[in-house]
Parts: C-alpha cells; sequence; structure tokens
C-alpha cells in the first residue's frame, strides 16, 4: 500500500479522484485538502459518499506521502509548488495546465498514457493532459504515428457542464444550459496547443492547421468527438492502424458501430468509430471527462509508476441508461 495526498478535493475533480482512491487496492488516502471546506466532513460535500469514508477536509499540506494529485485551478499549481517543498521522492500528478507544454514542462512528462507509457512509467512528476485534449488525441495519433496525418483535421466536440468546473457561472447554470447548446472559443481553444504538441511529437513534419469547434452541452459529463479529414486511407486500412496503435492499451477500444457518450460515462474507457465517406476519413471519439479526461487517467498515470496494472482501482461500470 502506498499513501497518497489531494490538494484541491472538493471540485468535479478532486470528488471523482477522491472517489477512485477510496476504492482502489493499492491506496491509503492519508488526506484531502480544501481551504473553502476546511473541517468539515467529506461526506458534507460529496454526499454520496456517506458512510464511505470519515475523512475531513484539511487545511494543512502533509508531504509525508508517496503521491501527491494537485487538483487546484490553472496556476495555482505552479503557486503550490513554489511555495510548498514536496520531497523529491514524492510522485506528483498535477491535473492543472500548467506543466503540459514543452516550454512550461519543466520535469514534468505529459501524461497521456497512450502515448508516452515508457516515459510515464520511469517519471516522478505528471502533467495530466486536459479533457477535449484527450479526446481529441486519442481520434488523431494512430494516424499521426503512421505519419497519415497529411490534411487539416476538422473537429467538432461536445462536452458536458462539468467541464467548466464547479464554480457557478453564466453558461454552466441549470437555466441557461439545460435545453441549449452553444459554441465557444471556435479555432482558439487552450487545448489545442498540446493537441499540436502530441501530434508532431509523433509526425514532426506536420505543419495543418487543427480546426476545432468546441461546444456546450445540456448534460453534466461526457465528452463526443467528430474528426474527420481528407484522406487516401481505406476504412480497412484505416481501421488497421487504429487497433495497432492501441493494442496493448486497456482502455482505448476500436467499435464496429457507431457510438455515443452514454457508451462510456463512469467509465475510464475511450470509443472510436471510424468510417469513410468517398476522400473524408472520419473518427468518433467518447470519453467521460472527469475520469479518461481528469481523475481516472490521474490513476492510470499512478498506476503505471509504481508499476500496478494499468486498470487497477479503474474497472469501473458503465451507467448504460
Amino acid at each position: 500500500m502506498i499513501e497518497a495526498g489531494i490538494v484541491g478535493g472538493a471540485g468535479y475533480v478532486g470528488g471523482e479522484l477522491l472517489r477512485l482512491l477510496l476504492n482502489h487496492p493499492h491506496v491509503r488516502l492519508k488526506y484531502i485538502s480544501s481551504k473553502s471546506q476546511a473541517n468539515k466532513p467529506v461526506h458534507e460535500v460529496h454526499r454520496d459518499l456517506l458512510g464511505q469514508t470519515q475523512l475531513k477536509f484539511s487545511s494543512d499540506y502533509d508531504t509525508n506521502i508517496d503521491v501527491l494529485f494537485l487538483c487546484m485551478g490553472h496556476g495555482k499549481s505552479t503557486e503550490y509548488l513554489s511555495k510548498v517543498d514536496v520531497p523529491k521522492e514524492v510522485v506528483i500528478i498535477d491535473l492543472s495546465r500548467d506543466f503540459r507544454l514543452k516550454e512550461d514542462a519543466k520535469d514534468f512528462v505529459y501524461g497521456l498514457c497512450e502515448l508516452n507509457k515508457t516515459s510515464i512509467s520511469q517519471g516522478q512528476k505528471i502533467a495530466n493532459p486536459g479533457c477535449f485534449a484527450t479526446c481529441i488525441q486519442l481520434a488523431l495519433l494512430p494516424l499521426a504515428h503512421g505519419l497519415c496525418l497529411n490534411d487539416e483535421p476538422h473537429i467538432t466536440a461536445i462536452t458536458g457542464s462539468t467541464g467548466a468546473g464547479q464554480n457557478p457561472v453564466a453558461t454552466t447554470h441549470f437555466s441557461w444550459r439545460n435545453n441549449n447548446i452553444s459554441i465557444y472559443k471556435p479555432f482558439t481553444h487552450q487545448h489545442l496547443d498540446e493537441i499540436i504538441q502530441s501530434i508532431q511529437q509523433l509526425q514532426p513534419e506536420f505543419d495543418k492547421e487543427v480546426n476545432f469547434i468546441p461546444m456546450r452541452g445540456a448534460f453534466p459529463r461526457g465528452i463526443f468527438a467528430s474528426v474527420y479529414l481528407n484522406s487516401d486511407l481505406s476504412e480497412k486500412v484505416a481501421k488497421d492502424i487504429f487497433k495497432e496503435y492501441y493494442q496493448g492499451s486497456p482502455f482505448v477500444h476500436i467499435s464496429e458501430h457507431p457510438i455515443s457518450v452514454k457508451d462510456v460515462v463512469n467509465t475510464n474507457n475511450c470509443y472510436l468509430y471510424i468510417s469513410k465517406h468517398k476522400n473524408k476519413l472520419r473518427v468518433e471519439s467518447a470519453i467521460d471527462n472527469l475520469l479518461k479526461g481528469a481523475a481516472g487517467q490521474a490513476v492510470q498515470n499512478m498506476n503505471l509508476i509504481f508499476g500496478w496494472s494499468e486498470d487497477s482501482g479503474l474497472q469501473l461500470k458503465p451507467s448504460a441508461f
């Protein structure tokens, strides 16, 4: 058993990570901190955990642990690590975007398991990818690996309201979001940089635009992305490229039928569906933004670092209905 700590555990992602670690076979959750909820029982904030844990939120940061998860807002992880002397033997997994890009990474490894498995397993500090970035990269990286990403990808992707965080703003409260849909940050979303960075890691000569239209959905969790581009690949060859790339990846599955968000909600899975329409190759990708897009991927990274089975603590039941 190892001991874990969470800094910033009152939000959606921190809560999901808390639930996973409480049920992980190799982890004892030592503390979960939150300045806003300090000294409150965890189950008063995450009410589904009544009877599951007696932990209280702490205002202190104990570094006498094996792994530290940072679940704070963007910019807060850099501030935290500049103030707190975390021992070098403690594994740090950061779920903000502070260290995802090479120019900011310092000694952090980009934690997309299906891209950097070896580097992650040998790493000590992990920058967990963004949720949109995860969903979209998993739809594109096999093509980049095969040097087949030779045209501009066009992406429309929709996310649930939990992707915007727990603090209510005008575009997340129920009366606005329910029965509604809208576009935000077209062509400028902050996850584009990490998507392009990963593509160029596999296909260094890639110099095309990545056209990304993000959308807000009227549902709480999940991401569905539709990606298309001009391609000379046949549907069969494209599917073979994807199957070969994800061979040995326990959470990425190629479907023979169109997919939906409900297929993957409450799991760490990514489902992909590949089809060809004349000269257009199209890839559907679906994940749970709070799990494979955040907390589940963080646990997957931890499993790799400590040498456990990649799916330890992540054998979750899908909701289906």
